[in-house]
């Protein structure tokens, strides 16, 4: 069958019963003893896995029918809006040469993802196959399907289709030629060279606009819960698309300020808010992209376990260097080679402490973010033509940037 057309009502009760679900499976919650939450891996649940399907109340052939009942979801019965198609097992195998190993691009919590060609539809796209023996699977599906069926913007990877044969539960999407933001920025190769700072600020701008279409524009609006650099993934140019939403989920509607769930996610990108309380807000995914703007600025990861204890956590190491401007050179990724516009860096630093503030409300909306990020990203930096403000500032920090700064959209976003 295609994929289903889901109202915002639809959305909501799936949202709804996906919570209820998750509550009655707190014995996979990922977070160890400390609250703190372990990196999803295929061994490490981040969302619980689903009972036993009642397979005679539906067709064997409407597969996605039966995940939809099982989780007691609404299927409106008019696929006329359709925007996914439906392969075959086959169709996905023969796509992929049957799995081979030279085809395979990365695996995450869903399970393994390959790189194939569709020749019912003429196109080279990367298909996910669901783990079968994980604990993610059936409602990742399906939140995943739903979700990308009513999305549509440039800055999200688009859902080609599904297949939901038997036992079999495989996704398929547009192929990012350029793989994630983590490729390059933490498992670069060594004959690739660094991003440069433009690259940098383009990729998270685009990042910050899919984000902003996720809060602000789609009905009802949708809390992405994951976002980090492994699901920035990156298209021609850099032009980069969030991906993965088995754990979005639908946000606070009306006069309601949270959303109370389950606490799922990944450590080091985690809100502390709703880490400790379990209160889900448009804000969490706020801070998520404020520590991988941090990421994209200096090249360290989130949590590095290499790191001795006071650098193990990104936030943790930048937070007082925030306070005082002459910290700023010293968090700059050293692959840059100092090829940066000074003022660029000091704006950018400000927004990102500003997304990771302890306290959400005093985190920016996200539309704020992207005003300030659209205009960094336009700003190119010409290395072999740098602006003279940042060629003084490189050797008095802080000097005559005040009125600089009162130029910009982000004007006043350094104060903390």
């Amino acid at each position: 069958m295609g994929c289903f057309r889901c109202s915002g009502k639809s959305s909501r009760k799936l949202d709804e019963e996906i919570n209820t679900n998750n509550n009655n499976n707190n014995n996979n919650n990922s977070f160890n003893k400390h609250g703190d939450q372990k990196q999803p891996t295929s061994d490490t649940p981040r969302v619980s896995s689903q009972g036993s399907v009642k397979k005679e109340e539906v067709t064997k052939h409407d597969q996605l029918s039966i995940d939809v009942k099982n989780l007691n979801l609404k299927d409106d019965g008019d696929n006329s809006d359709k925007r996914a198609q439906t392969f075959t097992f086959g169709e996905l195998a023969a796509a992929t040469g049957n799995f081979k190993s030279d085809c395979f691009l990365g695996e995450g919590g869903f399970g393994k993802v390959y790189k194939g060609y569709l020749e019912k539809i003429n196109q080279v796209v990367a298909i996910k196959q669901l783990d079968r023996n994980g604990v993610q699977g059936i409602r990742e599906f399906v939140v995943e399907v739903l979700t990308l069926s009513l999305a549509d913007h440039p800055n999200l990877v688009k859902l080609i289709g599904f297949c939901a044969e038997g036992d079999q539960r495989l996704l398929v999407y547009e192929y990012m030629p350029l793989g994630s933001l983590e490729n390059h920025l933490h498992d670069r190769r060594p004959d690739k060279k660094p991003l440069d700072w433009n690259t940098r600020m383009k990729i998270a701008a685009g990042a910050a606009r899919g984000l902003e279409y996720l809060h602000d524009h789609m009905k009802p609006p949708v809390i992405y819960r994951d976002l980090k650099c492994s699901n920035i993934l990156l298209g021609e140019g850099y032009h980069a698309k969030l991906s993965d939403f088995g754990l979005a989920k639908v946000g606070p509607i009306g006069d309601k300020t949270h959303v109370s769930t389950r606490v799922m996610g990944t450590y080091g990108y985690c809100a502390p808010d709703y880490a400790m309380t379990g209160q889900l807000t448009f804000k969490s995914d706020i801070y998520s992209f404020g520590v991988v703007l941090l990421e994209l600025i200096t090249g360290r990861k989130a949590i590095d376990q290499t790191k001795d204890r006071k650098e193990l956590n990104l936030v943790a190491w930048a937070r007082p260097m925030f306070k005082d401007r002459k910290n700023f050179s010293k968090m700059v990724d050293p692959l840059l080679q100092g090829q940066y516009p000074v003022r660029g860096l000091y704006q950018a630093i400000a927004i990102a402490a500003m997304c990771v503030q302890e306290q959400p409300n005093m985190r920016p909306a996200i539309s704020d973010v992207v005003m300030a990020l659209n205009y960094l990203a336009s700003q190119k930096y010409d290395r072999q033509n740098p602006p003279r403000s940042s060629q003084k500032s490189t050797s008095r920090p802080g000097e005559n940037k005040d009125a600089e700064h009162r130029k910009s959209p982000s004007s006043g976003s350094d104060k903390e």
